[in-house]
């Protein structure tokens, strides 16, 4: 067991460690534009029609039915539902993901969220807690540069937010059909289902999509072969001739009239590839919308570009008030998360998340293996975005800038391959009561925004973190993980050292953070991409997702949660997609939503 080596190998916490084989996030344009014809580039846009499909408005201007702002787990679906009847513009600030070999192959995992350039499908960012992450900038959203685990949510959760049980069911059963696969399930995983049960998170419910305590198996959108399918693929079931998608569209704010009692969105402003910019307008027919599924992080950028949020915020930025709401940005949570490593005697398959430990403490346990990648992918440069940025952790975070990385980076240390030959258990707080919030810098909608999630602010947060990781110290010593490693007590002292070295985040660490569990929590704390909130359901918008003081604008992502749903919220946001596009025609249309 290699346990001296040095744990930069847990950069695959952050899985940015191996920036090779990168290429563009555009893909090979021949090679899906026969199944996806309504795709084009957003130099091929023309403002003065709008659109060959769009439907002609009472005042002679040409616009669509629907703007869908962001091509995203949401966003897809979404515009897919509604092309059926209406016409649908779907503006989408990055590339495609059919031909990118770094987002298709599971085995490639890891080097998506390795490429910082400009094009690449994620685009990196880090949280004033000192926490790196990444968000999509890719048709697909998240589901083109996740894990790919798939579940649904809770009986409980449905319940409380109010959904249509039969809807809710039909509309995940509608992605499912499509992109959705019961995993392979390897070796490593059986070991981590049978601690599981050893340990006591019980019952065994085998392979599921539904939320149950115990142990389960959940689905994936890796496919047998370990190819990724994506919330783009739903755009299949579109109608062509109502659905115009444009990629590398960047939109920069909504346009509203502001002439009427109350303010209506009326258009978006965006960006080409060229940097030439474009208006788009909906129909002025009753009830055309302007829908943002931009994410947790795109979407209450996008109000507060656009004039909607706090009045002094925006004022201090010379943004025009639109309408004043103190709710944009605020309350954003993500869900923490805390790992430990866990070296292996054996090469084991590599795995991405496929068992979870559902358990009734509020914490949930999961797990990963090993890498696809030959060695020689191992000594190279990782990237800007990689938590080899950890450590310069003994920097103050003021003091870490670009410059101190590269420095850093020219010169590190090649990692050893007998790093990579391991797994990673990991321990995800479900509702974390911790608030956070998030800010503009600029008005420029490229860059990232300021967020703030402060991790473990809440004590109940903390708490559930220390169970969670005193259940994983008891399922690396169960029976079935010895068939891969040796780990008696002492040897899960060492692991917890080993993990508190890892280059994962870049918060300072400290002398006791592995005698104090609460210690190591906070300073090993990393995300695992569920972040939510910042323009809630009775905040910022109504349970149908109309943003309150505004007509025609409507919000439908992940920012509207006031929780995560279940152990990974991707099925919840592509199935809500689907659902509110369905209650939208229904709503136009009769029951039938002409579906």
């Amino acid at each position: 067991m290699a346990l001296t080596i040095n744990l930069s190998l847990s950069i695959f916490l952050l899985f940015t460690s191996l920036a090779t084989l990168i290429t563009s996030s555009q893909g090979n344009y021949r090679l899906w534009q026969d199944e996806y014809p309504f795709i084009r580039r957003a130099s091929s846009f023309s403002s003065s029609s709008s659109s060959t499909k769009s439907t002609p408005s009472n005042g002679g201007r040409k616009g669509y039915d629907y703007i869908v702002v962001g091509g995203g787990t949401a966003g897809c679906p979404l515009a897919a539902t509604l092309s059926k009847n209406y016409s649908v513009l779907l503006l989408e600030r990055g590339g495609v993901p059919f031909a990118n070999i770094n987002i298709s192959l599971l085995a490639n995992f890891h080097l998506t969220l390795a490429d910082v350039s400009p094009n690449s499908p994620s685009q990196f960012f880090a949280s004033t807690d000192g926490v790196l992450n990444a968000r999509a900038r890719v048709l697909g959203g998240g589901t083109s540069i996740n894990a790919g685990f798939y579940t649904r949510a809770s009986t409980s959760y449905v319940k409380r937010v109010g959904w249509d049980a039969k809807l809710l069911n039909e509309s995940y059963s509608w992605v499912e059909k499509r992109i959705v696969h019961e995993p392979v399930f390897e070796p490593w995983q059986r070991a981590v289902r049978d601690g599981l049960l050893e340990v006591g998170v019980s019952p065994n419910n085998g392979f599921t999509y539904d939320h149950l305590y115990g142990t389960k198996i959940g689905g994936t959108t890796f496919d047998r072969f370990g190819r990724r399918h994506t919330a783009a693929e739903l755009l299949a079931y579109g109608n062509p001739q109502n659905l115009d998608v444009l990629i590398h569209a960047r939109v920069q704010k909504i346009i509203f009239d502001t002439t009427g009692k109350k303010p209506r969105a009326v258009g978006v402003l965006f960006k080409d590839e060229n940097g030439a910019e474009h208006e788009a307008f909906i129909s002025r027919r009753r009830k055309s919308e302007i829908v943002v599924t931009s994410g947790a992080i795109g979407s209450p950028q996008l109000l507060l570009l656009s004039g909607i949020g706090p009045k002094p915020d925006l004022e201090k930025l010379n943004i025009s008030v639109v309408h004043d709401n103190k709710f944009v940005g605020k309350h954003m949570s993500d869900n923490p998360m805390n790992s430990i490593y866990v070296p292996f005697n054996r090469p084991v398959k590599q795995s991405l998340i496929e068992t979870v430990g559902i358990t009734k403490m509020g914490v949930y346990i999961e797990a990963s293996s090993g890498y696809g990648q030959s060695p020689d992918s191992i000594h190279r440069h990782h990237g800007v975005a990689s938590a080899e940025i950890g450590q310069l952790s003994t920097i103050p975070p003021k003091r870490r800038t670009r410059e101190a990385i590269e420095a850093f980076k020219r010169n590190k240390k090649d990692l050893p391959h007998e790093a990579f030959h391991g797994g990673f258990i990991l321990g995800k707080v479900a509702f974390p009561k911790s608030k956070g919030h998030l800010k503009l810098i600029n008005t420029n909608a490229d860059d990232n925004p300021s967020v703030t999630f402060n991790y473990f602010s809440h004590p109940e947060d903390l708490r559930r973190c220390v169970k969670g990781i005193r259940l994983v110290e008891k399922l690396v010593r169960s029976e079935p993980f010895l068939q891969f490693t040796k780990c008696d007590k002492g040897t899960v002292a060492k692991l917890l050292n080993m993990s508190v070295t890892a280059n994962i985040n870049m918060i300072p660490r400290h002398t006791n953070d592995t005698k104090s569990l609460k210690q190591f929590c906070k300073d090993t704390v990393i995300t695992i991409w569920h972040y939510h909130g910042g323009c809630h359901v009775g905040q910022v918008v109504t349970e149908d997702y109309v943003v309150r003081g505004v007509h025609r604008l409507r919000v439908i992502d992940g920012s509207t949660f006031h929780e995560s749903p279940g152990a990974n919220p991707q099925a919840t946001v592509m199935m809500l997609g689907r659902y509110m596009g369905v209650k939208i025609l229904r709503d136009r249309l009769g029951r039938s939503g002409g579906l």
